[in-house]
């Protein structure tokens, strides 16, 4: 979403927007109906705002975004791993590719699932061993019992996910709060770097609380603790009620007004725009709030300059999440690290330049490939 932070009050005032509207429509038709209402105008209005809160989405998408050729569908492997975690866990795993070619580990971001990565999987399964996991909470794996989503738990399950590479060094890419992931793992399990891990990519990610270093972050740094914090555990508190109201906001399409203009720079294609927002939504709005609470008490800071290893590191020129910014400090503080800024593009630049993106990655992990393989050889 827009400034990451304030991802969960958008939520929340897309939410009563979105309930207003369809509230307002369905008593001005039952008031119609039942005689309390007799101006017709205000009947023809409740038909108006009752078909806009269930269909608005096909006009505010045909005003926002064109559509294109090759369009990002939930598509799933038949070659799938259950990793069942000591706390209760149950991690879902999709593997594609030859099971000799060099394994490439993708950990994807907040309010996503392993799909996402959509793109990649068509470019790279030919290639690589591409192993896709979803994060608890969110996909087809389980809810965290315990419902701890801090980033020094879901690194765990990363490594975890590691030992599906086997005996060959694996690259590991995470985008957004799967870049958190990756980071708070390389703090917690630096014996696998140069030996299980053979190279690292972050994209569109941060090195600590996003809070700290999102546009405008001296004032929201402010607001954490007294109104985004208790704003979060509203949503997990409410979570059935927020839920049923984000469906609402993506089939009226005010959802995708917001994603549009939060995670895209230009123009994304109508099936990108709404499967973004479509995949959002299916996430529970407690693990929401959780993720984002374990992001705020999230820092890396100090694991930079410890990382030797091969880095690429991908940015967005109008990334209001994690700015552009940031990706700059990580590159300066991590030595053997690299640095493609991708534009136009947004938060989500994995799938608005889908091409770029892919050929960054390829070249990366082909570059880490020969020199591990070579090395050992």
């Amino acid at each position: 979403m827009s400034i990451f932070p304030l991802a969960p009050l958008i939520i929340l005032l897309l939410g009563l927007l979105s309930t207003a509207l369809f509230g307002f429509g369905l008593y001005f038709v039952i008031g119609w109906y039942l005689g309390w209402i007799t101006v017709i105008a205000l009947f023809i209005s409740g038909i108006v705002m009752l078909v806009f809160s269930l269909l608005g989405r096909f006009v505010i998408l045909w005003l926002l975004a064109n559509p294109a050729d090759n369009e990002p569908t939930p598509s799933r492997s038949r070659e799938v791993k259950q990793i069942h975690r000591p706390d209760g866990t149950n991690i879902h795993v999709e593997l594609f590719g030859d099971r000799d070619a060099p394994p490439i580990i993708f950990t994807h971001g907040w309010s996503c699932n392993s799909t996402h990565w959509y793109y990649i999987k068509q470019a790279l399964v030919d290639e690589f061993r591409l192993i896709l996991w979803d994060v608890p909470g969110s996909g087809k794996s389980g809810q965290v019992p315990a419902h701890d989503y801090s980033m020094q738990n879901l690194a765990t399950d990363l490594e975890a996910v590691l030992h599906l590479a086997g005996d060959k060094p694996a690259i590991i890419f995470g985008h957004s709060m799967g870049g958190m992931i990756l980071l708070t793992f390389c703090r917690l399990f630096p014996q696998h770097l140069g030996t299980r891990v053979a190279g690292i990519g972050l994209v569109n990610t941060t090195f600590t609380n996003p809070v700290h270093t999102a546009p405008f972050a001296n004032i929201l740094q402010v607001l954490q603790k007294p109104l985004l914090e208790p704003l979060l555990y509203l949503m997990i508190g409410l979570s059935p009620l927020v839920w049923a109201q984000t469906w609402l906001s993506y089939l009226n399409g005010t959802s995708h007004i917001s994603g549009r203009f939060s995670s895209f720079a230009g123009r994304p294609t109508r099936g990108q725009l709404d499967y973004l927002i479509n995949r959002s939504a299916r996430v529970s709005p407690s693990v929401l709030g959780r993720q984002m609470l374990g992001m705020m008490h999230y820092d890396a800071t100090e694991v930079l300059k410890e990382i030797e290893i091969p880095t690429l590191i991908i940015s967005a020129n109008k990334d209001g999440a994690t700015p552009v910014e940031a990706s700059r400090y990580m590159h300066e503080q991590i030595e053997n690290s690299e640095l493609v800024v991708l534009a136009p593009s947004g938060h989500m630049s994995m799938m608005e330049q889908h091409q770029e993106f892919v050929e960054a990655v390829a070249n990366f992990v082909r570059h880490c490939s020969r020199s591990t393989y070579s090395s050992v050889n």
